[in-house]
């Protein structure tokens, strides 16, 4: 019996990325390009008799899906990418001769964005680092930014690198937890590496738990050294500026999408694109002197785990980054895209920070192991946009069929090709490995004197925040160290928070009902960088995820106008209702209360109240069985418990032409920051407003009350 075809659902796009020299076609063939008729069923010794070893098809199926996957990635194994372009302002060129940094100059690039800890199965929002690696595709030969969304790393040496993995990496009793920082290792660790305190910060701030990678900084981390066409060196600190601002979310709605949806990132991004809702990014530089300390105002340039605030050395722009292509697929592009911070090109070179020199070794060797072979920069995401002449020969998965016989410098078998610079018709501008003064100095296994200081930069950073940020921090240490079992670990990190600050060691030290210790080293003060808070600022709304709630009775006119409304001020509407199917005007609905979670909104406009619907039951949905206040019986629970969590997640949420007492009804306050009644034609801009600060922080200040996913927390 042949499996019948299938009608299909939608009509087949020709792959536009494709490789020219390896056509697809419609027609199912074997590996090697023979037509098949039948892929259901083995070759078999009649209908109920043995398989035949001769079956060949079978024998390539089978093998080839028995070596599919590839060794993931130890760190960063998880993340989404995209492709896009790099306008350079010309601003850089001042300071550095790449060509890519020329006015005017567009450079095609991908990005990958990144957990750190988890493996390639585990969830988007855990609290953790993400990765922020770029790599440009320039004329020159390709590029690799290879950064975070956070300016500091947890050492200073790369020879520490395996040391802090392991720590935050599962128990490798159990192996688990999976991708989280909460449990012993990682705080054993980080309270007897003290080095890590200015990393652990941020992570506990609200940059651990970013509400979207298209609302992340990135940081270059390290210090590099840029040289102009001149000569003249310059050493810079590379950052990511997002047009939306830098954004987070809550403890509750992290937890929250690692269940109901654990490709939260990933799907905003890719959503974000398909909807024309570009990502845009600024690149600027810090720019520093090249002096004989390699330092600025006390801080040593070379120290991965300090950063220089924006206040002292303000950020030069030097071009924008607009990602506009989600991948055509996932693994030959996202998973197999390899980064390594020494591909290089003419004008920019690397300083000596310990962990960056360390960094130049471990991602080529990382890369031979995940991708087979020496020769993984002829994958296609990975090839050069430049002529390739490399004298490498042979080895693993070799696709370029090399010309010349002598591929060895120098030769005149070859008429001496490939040329060096100055050499034949080379008057290309080569790689310049700058030569830079090595101080007399003697050979040991030590730091200078300049790395000693792990406290100041913490203090500095958490003193930096707004109040609603510092007591997120507070809870973010609390509920980690609650994790951790033993009361050791927890009392020896308390001691470095105690020489952080005080007030932050006593809130977490009551959390955890242990004493609060007195600080037991002298520590900097220095004055505080109100750039690192995300709370200063408002900023556009494009990409933004409105929900709207209509009901099947709601008029057709209402859902139109705010609909269209909605895409004109740059939000991605979502229409939610209690069943699926069409609303009046003939949309579809986006969402229904058994499918939807507060998580995926960024604000509510209630269009109407939806009554309960048969689905309505705890049977069904256990969310049905959420309390409903006096007022609300009338209403499906689900809608209240919807609304409830958006409203104690800071949301903005706008009733339209809803009573006065709705949010009364509800159990809300009612007159509270945030909630706003308002008619048609006004529900868009109000939403606009409040969500160009993000969040309604005021809702829940220190005199109010305190939201109960931060009281968990």
């Amino acid at each position: 019996m042949t499996t019948p075809v299938p009608e299909p659902t939608q009509a087949r796009k020709p792959n536009t990325n494709a490789d020219p020299g390896h056509p697809q076609g419609t027609a199912l063939t074997t590996s090697q390009g023979a037509v098949l008729r039948d892929t259901d069923h083995s070759l078999k010794a009649g209908p109920r008799g043995p398989v035949l070893l001769q079956d060949h098809h079978l024998r390539e199926k089978i093998t080839h899906f028995d070596h599919e996957r590839i060794p993931e990635r130890v760190v960063h194994a998880r993340g989404a990418g995209a492709h896009g372009t790099f306008t350079s302002y010309g601003t850089g060129s001042r300071i550095c001769s790449a060509a890519f940094l020329a006015e005017g100059v567009k450079t095609p690039l991908f990005v990958r964005f990144s957990t750190v800890a988890g493996s390639r199965g585990s969830a988007d929002a855990v609290r953790d680092t993400r990765g922020f690696a770029t790599k440009f595709y320039t004329e020159e030969g390709v590029f690799d930014l290879v950064g975070n969304n956070m300016p500091v790393f947890f050492i200073q040496d790369a020879i520490k690198f395996p040391d802090v993995v392991h720590s935050v990496k599962p128990h490798p009793d159990l192996e688990i937890p999976q991708a989280q920082s909460a449990h012993d290792t990682f705080w054993d660790f980080v309270s007897l590496h003290t080095q890590a305190q200015a990393h652990a910060m941020w992570v506990m701030s609200d940059r651990g738990i970013p509400r979207s990678f298209r609302m992340m900084e990135g940081f270059g981390v390290h210090t590099f050294r840029m040289i102009a066409a001149d000569g003249q060196s310059s050493l810079v600190k590379f950052h990511w500026k997002p047009k939306l601002g830098v954004h987070s979310l809550v403890w509750e709605e992290a937890m929250l999408a690692n269940g109901a949806d654990p490709d939260f990132h990933r799907r905003d991004l890719s959503d974000a694109i398909k909807a024309g809702a570009f990502p845009e990014w600024e690149l600027g530089l810090q720019v520093f002197e090249d002096n004989e300390g390699q330092s600025f105002d006390g801080i040593d340039l070379l120290d991965p785990t300090k950063f220089v605030p924006e206040e002292l050395v303000p950020i030069q722009m030097v071009g924008k980054m607009v990602l506009d292509r989600n991948p055509s697929n996932y693994f030959a592009e996202t998973e197999q895209v390899a980064f390594h911070p020494g591909h290089l090109v003419p004008g920019i070179d690397v300083t000596n920070d310990p962990l960056l020199q360390g960094r130049l070794f471990s991602y080529i060797d990382t890369q031979i192991t995940r991708l087979g072979g020496p020769n993984f920069s002829q994958l296609p995401i990975n090839l050069p946009h430049a002529p390739v002449n490399d004298m490498l020969r042979d080895g693993m998965h070799q696709t370029y069929i090399h010309e010349g016989i002598a591929p060895y410098h120098p030769n005149s078998l070859d008429g001496g090709c490939p040329y060096q610079a100055g050499e034949g018709d080379n008057s290309k501008m080569p790689f310049i490995d700058f030569p830079e003064l090595v101080a007399e100095s003697v050979k040991g296994r030590s730091n200078p004197v300049s790395f000693d200081d792990h406290f100041s930069q913490a203090r500095m950073f958490y003193r930096s925040l707004q109040a609603h940020e510092r007591r997120h921090v507070q809870q973010a240490y609390s509920f980690e160290l609650g994790k951790c079992a033993s009361e050791v670990i927890r009392a020896r990190q308390l001691q470095a928070l105690a020489n952080i600050d005080v007030q932050l060691c006593a809130a977490v030290a009551r959390e955890l009902g242990l004493p609060v210790p007195g600080a037991d080293t002298e520590v900097v003060d220095r004055e505080p960088c109100p750039s690192v808070s995300q709370a200063l600022g408002s900023w556009p709304v494009d990409g933004r995820i409105l929900g709207i709630v209509a009901s099947h009775h709601t008029e057709a006119s209402v859902i139109e106008t705010l609909v269209a409304a909605a895409n004109h001020a740059g939000f991605q509407p979502l229409l939610l209702s209690s069943v699926g199917g069409s609303l009046a005007d003939g949309s579809p609905v986006d969402r229904t209360l058994l499918t939807a979670r507060s998580i995926e909104f960024d604000a509510l406009l209630i269009a109407d109240f939806l009554v309960p619907v048969a689905g309505a039951k705890v049977d069904s949905d256990t969310k049905a069985g959420a309390v409903r206040p006096p007022g609300a019986i009338g209403f499906d629970p689900r809608l209240v418990l919807l609304l409830q969590e958006t409203y104690r997640q800071s949301k903005a949420i706008v009733a339209v032409d809803q009573p006065e007492s709705f949010f009364q009804d509800l159990g809300l306050e009612g007159t509270g920051p945030g909630l706003v009644h308002a008619s048609v034609p006004d529900a868009v801009p109000g939403a606009v407003a409040l969500l160009a600060t993000h969040r309604v922080w005021e809702r829940f200040d220190e005199s109010g009350p305190v939201p109960k996913d931060s009281a968990r927390a």
